[in-house]
């Protein structure tokens, strides 16, 4: 029963930071919110407590988020941008551990050089959908959003790996660099195949499953959300990244999805991942507050025992390590540009000036989240039978308050950052989506006139020729009218524009009749429920299907 109740409590405890962050009058990322949240319930007026079990977090939230993270992001753009994104992924993720650790270790002796690389290493994962809540959706420039979460989707694995590697050296007292990039070569490489090989055979799977239940999406999109926790469950049992598995997963999943299945399935499944998406993060975050009293506390505790360091100390200790962090991201993003620009110049091709205030919000986005307080809970208690880990609760205080103080000081610096980085005034993405919607209403008006000549053959009552010829030119018009409103000539566009919204009002106007007539003969008891559920299901698609087809252009 406490269990229920916990999990009902956290539910609503997402439901309502959604609430707060729109209802209050001070602009705030959503994360910090909830983990504010977290952090009062976690309070003795509430005490409510949550143990937190990082091998159980990993398995039950992360898998899902990068699943679908791979699933959504752009592929063309995921592969056009390999460079920069291994850059930040594989190159910043070292040259995190080594300059941070470092730092660490010279900032507070007590902690010694491996440790410090663990901590380095554990906060080395960055969060792209912290940056988003931050900045708000497709306010960075595209380009820099594909990079930002192409690098969050691979820099949680090497992150990650890179700290088991240093906890490994902790416990053993050895390190072997070769030994250890040829594991994570073998991790890396094994958890992509084990992803993609497992995306396919599911994918094949689903599709049996489909011709046997008569194409019944609510049983397909099961199977599907069952797909991320089964890459990662495989790959962690053969040894290899159980995170870069679900990341593959998802990736491949839009090829081997690619023309299969119903409309149904995939309208349901976009809505069930919306939700999971939302209710997950939230919850990520919301776990995060939940272990802020205890983990001041205890790292409170450490200090005073390690010679009545002062509180204020350890705030400082927290502040110095973020601006270490974005320091050293600052350095690496503007080393690799600047070598991109050598290169070019070498090869020949134009080179575009380096933007500072680019490279700066580059830098600034580097947001620390969920992994990274996962991975740090997994640190051991003792390294051997009664002897235990050194500083593991300040360990514990030191990641929890960088992620803490990067989200603060991100949503204080990106607003004021963004402004002055230089946008094109038409995006490739905005150019493209112009271009693929006027080839589809090119296409389906070529469709039209097949099937129109087709049917016309097959017909021999004048009537129904007459009624058929009607009906082609009645969506014949509608096609055209969406041709010319992609329209190069601003003056069609414009016309178009408006008669695309004049339409729209108009059948918004005719639904919304249609539903208020439809409580009422419910009201009323003139039909019964399942009548009511029919007619109110057609005229809500109705309506998505106006708000998806004939959305507004100004």
């Amino acid at each position: 029963m406490q269990i229920v109740f916990t999990v009902l409590m956290l539910l609503l405890a997402v439901a309502m930071s959604g609430v707060v962050s729109r209802l209050s009058p001070i602009r705030l990322p959503l994360p910090l919110f909830q983990i504010a949240i977290g952090a009062l319930l976690a309070a003795p007026a509430f005490g409510l407590k949550v143990r937190f079990d990082p091998e159980l977090f990993l398995l039950l939230f992360i898998p899902p988020l990068l699943f679908v993270d791979g699933w959504r992001i752009p592929k063309r753009q995921l592969y056009q941008l390999r460079g920069p994104i291994l850059a930040l992924a594989l190159g910043l993720v070292i040259f995190t551990v080594v300059g941070v650790g470092y730092f660490i270790h010279w900032l507070i002796p007590a902690i010694s050089l491996p440790v410090a690389f663990a901590l380095g290493a554990v906060l080395s994962p960055t969060d792209a959908v912290a940056v988003s809540a931050i900045v708000g959706k497709n306010r960075l420039p595209t380009k820099l959003q594909h990079v930002l979460e192409g690098e969050s989707l691979m820099n949680d694995a090497s992150g990650l790996v890179a700290f088991k590697f240093a906890i490994a050296a902790i416990l053993t007292g050895s390190f072997s660099l070769w030994q250890a990039s040829l594991s994570f070569l073998v991790i890396a490489l094994g958890g992509l195949a084990v992803g993609g090989a497992l995306a396919w055979l599911l994918s094949l799977g689903r599709r049996m499953v489909a011709r046997w239940t008569d194409d019944e999406p609510a049983i397909q999109v099961v199977l599907l959300m069952l797909t991320p926790f089964a890459a990662y469950l495989v790959a962690e049992h053969f040894g290899v990244s159980g995170i870069l598995s679900a990341v593959a997963a998802g990736i491949a999943m839009t090829y081997t999805e690619s023309g299969q299945g119903s409309s149904a399935m995939r309208l349901q499944s976009n809505s069930v991942w919306s939700m999971l998406e939302f209710v997950f993060n939230g919850m990520t975050f919301i776990l995060l507050g939940l272990q802020l009293p205890s983990v001041i506390g205890l790292a409170h505790a450490d200090a005073r025992e390690a010679g009545n360091v002062p509180v204020w100390h350890l705030f400082a200790y927290v502040v110095a390590i973020t601006v270490a962090l974005i320091a050293l991201r600052f350095l690496w993003v503007w080393v690799t540009y600047h070598l991109k620009s050598f290169r070019m110049l070498l090869q020949g091709s134009p080179v575009r000036r380096v933007n500072a205030w680019v490279i700066l919000t580059t830098s600034l986005s580097g947001v620390r989240g969920s992994i990274t307080m996962a991975g740090v809970l997994t640190v051991p208690l003792e390294i051997s039978a009664g002897v235990p880990f050194p500083g593991r609760d300040l360990l514990i205080f030191l990641a929890t308050g960088v992620i803490l103080c990067s989200l603060l000081l991100g949503s204080s610096l990106l607003p004021l950052v963004l402004p002055r980085v230089p946008t094109p005034v038409e995006t490739m993405k905005e150019k493209e989506e112009r271009e693929a919607r006027l080839h589809l209403a090119q296409a389906a008006q070529t469709g039209l006139e097949q099937a129109q000549v087709r049917m016309d053959r097959e017909l021999t009552d004048d009537d129904a020729k007459a009624m058929l010829a009607d009906i082609a030119a009645m969506l014949a018009q509608i096609y055209r009218n969406r041709i010319d409103a992609e329209s190069d000539t601003a003056e069609i566009a414009l016309r178009a524009n408006q008669h695309r919204n004049f339409e729209r009002d108009l059948r918004m106007a005719a639904i919304y009749a249609q539903r208020t007539e439809l409580y009422r003969l419910r009201d009323a008891r003139l039909i019964d429920d399942d009548v009511f559920a029919v007619l109110l299901r057609d005229v809500d698609m109705a309506e998505n299907w106006l708000s998806g087809t004939l959305v507004s252009k100004h």
